[in-house]
């Protein structure tokens, strides 16, 4: 995750210096779908095998949750529009009502859920470390979606790129996945813009399946109303977390007036929960749900709170063109 100066990364923001983003700016292109910037990761077999090789138990265990340094440019929080908390007690239409509403918690619940979400592990500028991220269903069956600065953070695009889904103390049991290809949108490639915060990772096949046949797929949805019930998941992995566990936030979302035109869900996951899902229409028996953002930043001043880009046609073209990746 993310912060900033007003934003925490989980990527972490900060109150007066962020950690993570750039300043929105840009905002989604009316006319036309323009394509995401493309990065080859581990395309060839020997590549993926010295990828696979080098996330042992102990590096993994040691990797360190993702943070970024604060970008040019942010407003302070005095310079924007006064921010809106969420009403006191918001719930929304959609959150089943015996569950209890969480800001950060376990997820005992199992489900599909705990198979497609999972941890992601890579190198960035030297040193090893983490994030979040969630299989999807897709024509290639080999899509993760996660956020912009879990591919790619201060103009470089990171190294050692593996997908861990289900992961659980140490144990990886459906494998331990590289990325072939990383895709993400101009706008973070271009100035890591927090409103663009997203980005996908296509993986290459294990032992002659794909992903979302080994561990299924949640569904996708672009250009969605806003302030609508969502979950959030992660492996958040700064204290009081671990990343030991799959942790999981629920409630209504709400709008960010400060800086971005984010989501924002009360939630107290930490650092190493960026770029898990936000999922519509979750249903806590299954475990599936339609993933509509993922965990981005947080401002310092409001550590409580979790920001989330809105999934448009810049995302949405990250998806397709992922999508439509060969795996191999």
């Amino acid at each position: 995750m993310h912060r900033r100066s007003a934003l925490l990364p989980l990527l972490t923001l900060a109150t007066a210096s962020v950690t993570l983003f750039a300043a929105g700016g840009a905002r989604a292109e009316a006319a036309g779908r323009p394509k995401p910037v493309q990065h080859a990761a581990a395309d060839s077999a020997a590549e993926r095998r010295q990828v696979t090789t080098y996330w042992t138990e102990r590096r993994m265990e040691a990797a360190q949750p993702l943070d970024a340094p604060a970008p040019d440019g942010v407003a302070k929080p005095s310079q924007g529009t006064p921010f809106t908390a969420p009403p006191t007690g918001a719930r929304g239409g959609g959150l089943e009502p015996w569950a209890a509403r969480s800001s950060g918690a376990a997820w005992t619940g199992g489900g599909a859920v705990t198979r497609t979400t999972g941890r992601i592990f890579f190198t960035t500028q030297g040193r090893n470390a983490s994030c979040s991220g969630t299989a999807v269903t897709s024509a290639n069956k080999s899509v993760v979606l996660t956020a912009g600065h879990c591919v790619r953070l201060n103009g470089a695009f990171h190294t050692n790129w593996v997908f861990v889904p289900g992961y659980a103390a140490g144990r990886r049991p459906f494998g331990t996945w590289p990325a072939t290809r990383l895709l993400t949108t101009r706008q973070w490639n271009a100035s890591e813009d927090a409103n663009f915060d997203v980005a996908a990772a296509v993986v290459a096949p294990l032992e002659g399946r794909t992903l979302v046949d080994v561990v299924g797929g949640q569904g996708v949805a672009f250009n969605q109303r806003r302030r609508q019930q969502m979950y959030a998941f992660g492996y958040p992995a700064v204290a009081p977390y671990d990343g030991s566990k799959l942790v999981y936030c629920n409630g209504r979302t709400f709008d960010d007036h400060l800086l971005t035109d984010d989501h924002g869900l009360t939630c107290d996951m930490t650092g190493g929960s960026s770029g898990g899902p936000w999922l519509l229409n979750f249903n806590a028996s299954t475990g599936l749900g339609t993933q509509n953002s993922v965990n981005s930043f947080k401002y310092n001043s409001t550590p409580d709170w979790m920001f989330g880009p809105y999934f448009g046609n810049e995302v949405q073209s990250v998806y397709q063109a992922a999508q439509s990746t060969n795996a191999l």
